[in-house]
């Protein structure tokens, strides 16, 4: 694992990965620092810590991990990052986030020059979210639950 970063990390690798939970989310990122702008100032997430390696967040109290692409280039994953197409990462996987205000969402969205893949709007799942395309291609839909007559399928 290649590391950039000059002096200790925050805390032993060993000990934040015990303190995760059961399920939790690693997204690999070509640029940690580039991608903070989107989590931090357009989803709202809380950075723990972030160093050129490795950023750990927190959105709507759960915890999640970026990894710079060059700190996997001893794992499997490695090869796959560099091949045609990697640039358009999240395709397949759809994260989702209930809690936060779509329409606020997308205002800030647009601002930052995040790509919107569809704006806010009501959905027959129950949702009124948007869905935003992060500096990776990770799609995030982003949400919350709106009051309605229940279906009947």
């Amino acid at each position: 694992m290649t590391m950039k970063r000059a002096g200790a990390a925050w805390m032993p690798a060993d000990a934040y990965g015990r303190s995760l939970p059961k399920f939790s989310v690693n997204l690999l990122v070509r640029d940690v620092h580039g991608s903070l702008p989107f989590y931090r100032d357009v989803l709202g997430a809380t950075v723990l810590y972030a160093d050129e390696d490795f950023a750990a967040l927190n959105l709507q109290g759960t915890d999640f991990m970026l990894h710079a692409d060059h700190s996997y280039d001893h794992h499997p994953l490695h090869a796959r990052l560099s091949e045609a197409g990697s640039e358009r990462r999240g395709t397949g996987a759809e994260l989702r986030v209930m809690g936060i205000d779509p329409d606020a969402l997308e205002t800030r969205a647009r601002a930052a020059a995040v790509k919107v893949l569809q704006p806010a709007a009501d959905f027959p799942h129950g949702w009124r979210d948007v869905i935003l395309e992060d500096p990776d291609g990770y799609i995030w839909a982003v949400g919350v639950a709106i009051s309605g007559k229940p279906s009947s399928s």
